[in-house]
């Protein structure tokens, strides 16, 4: 295992893949065949530039908004709303996930998977067994009674989803487009634990709230919503979900300059320690700040080592589209409610962010927001 130091390498690492550098690392392998075995990330050659065309079709990767964004902007004012509807004068972490997965599997598998717990609580199972990775035991069963309800859902696809999406995706079998399905669901997980964070972020940020709120109009259609993109952006900086990247080298690699230059052969296994440049001090001034303006003004694109989203050709194909979900329901949410954080540690504009959140511990204090006082929200 070769862990890599520098950040001209991060971006070295990234931009050459799959080849020398390839994202199905052994590790990851290991763990993600127990809920994805035909996912686009442990896939090679061919077949995996084929899942690839598959996921970014299916999921608009260069769009701003999803070809489906109307539809699942209605999705997500109806979450918000039956969300704030439940909460009274107090919203914590629980609540907040109950209400996100029923709208992941609306967006993700159709208006009839809205409430059926039992799929994504198999695929939880499922991954709490891939962390096991080479100690994991054979779940064969739990996998397959898991992709077979999956499969279910594909047969009549809700057109208003990302199966649906899929479905229309010229494609032959082996290359198993509802088999890129598992992933979709899993990377929503850690989208929500973003949202989440970026929600305790602006109720201790005011000056960043005040500047979110202006984006919470036209909320009846689809917005780019950059400065609240921003937000989750920099909140995945702060917290990445995924702290570490994985690459197997695929051939015998090349390093440094003159006397220094050195060899590692095919088949090392590189590690990325995303935290560690993220949050690099001596780099960047902004390390331990909450600064969505880096992701605007053209700071955060000078430093090739964040990666909220990885990079290179293995960059996540639903970026786009989870920045355009998070960003909307953040929209309805402040223009719904005012929220205090109440649970600690408490983010704080005056001092360094801690290099650790624990999104399961938050708990808000919400009201009403009065729209008399802040505009008209239509």
């Amino acid at each position: 295992m070769v862990v890599v130091l520098d950040s001209d390498d991060v971006a070295r690492v990234l931009e050459q893949a799959p080849t020398p550098f390839h994202a199905a690392s052994r590790e990851k392998r290991q763990a993600l065949q127990w809920f994805q075995p035909h996912g686009v990330l442990l896939s090679s050659s061919s077949m995996r530039e084929r899942r690839r065309a598959v996921n970014e079709a299916a999921l608009d990767t260069e769009a701003p908004i999803h070809r489906l964004g109307a539809e699942f902007s209605a999705a997500i004012a109806q979450a918000a709303a039956s969300l704030t509807s439940d909460v009274n004068t107090h919203m914590d972490a629980s609540q907040f996930i109950t209400g996100w997965w029923r709208l992941v599997r609306r967006l993700v598998l159709g208006e009839q998977a809205r409430d059926d717990e039992t799929i994504t609580d198999q695929l939880w199972r499922l991954r709490a067994a891939g962390n096991w990775a080479f100690l994991a035991l054979p779940h064969y069963r739990r996998r397959h009674q898991f992709t077979e309800k999956l499969y279910r859902y594909a047969e009549n696809p809700d057109p208003a989803s990302l199966l649906g999406a899929a479905a229309q995706v010229p494609v032959n079998g082996a290359v198993d487009p509802v088999g890129q399905v598992p992933h979709w669901l899993f990377a929503f997980d850690a989208a929500g634990i973003a949202l989440l964070r970026t929600l305790a972020l602006l109720a201790t940020h005011p000056d960043h709230c005040a500047h979110a709120l202006d984006e919470a109009t036209e909320l009846d259609r689809p917005q780019p919503r950059p400065y609240l993109r921003a937000c989750v952006l920099d909140s995945l900086r702060l917290w990445p979900t995924t702290p570490t990247i994985l690459r197997d080298t695929t051939e015998d690699t090349h390093w440094g300059d003159g006397k220094d230059r050195f060899t590692i052969p095919a088949g090392a296994a590189l590690l990325i320690v995303t935290p560690a440049f993220h949050r690099d001090e001596e780099l960047l001034a902004f390390a331990h700040d909450f600064t969505p303006d880096v992701w605007l003004d053209g700071r955060a694109q000078q430093y090739p080592q964040l990666v909220p989203f990885s990079g290179g050709p293995a960059v996540c194909p639903g970026r786009n589209l989870v920045l355009f979900v998070t960003s909307t329901l953040l929209a309805h949410l402040l223009d719904l409610l005012s929220f205090e954080l109440r649970s600690k540690p408490r983010p704080s504009p005056d001092r360094p962010l801690p290099m650790t959140f624990n999104h399961f511990n938050l708990e808000f204090a919400v009201t009403a927001r009065d729209s008399s006082a802040t505009g008209t929200r239509t």
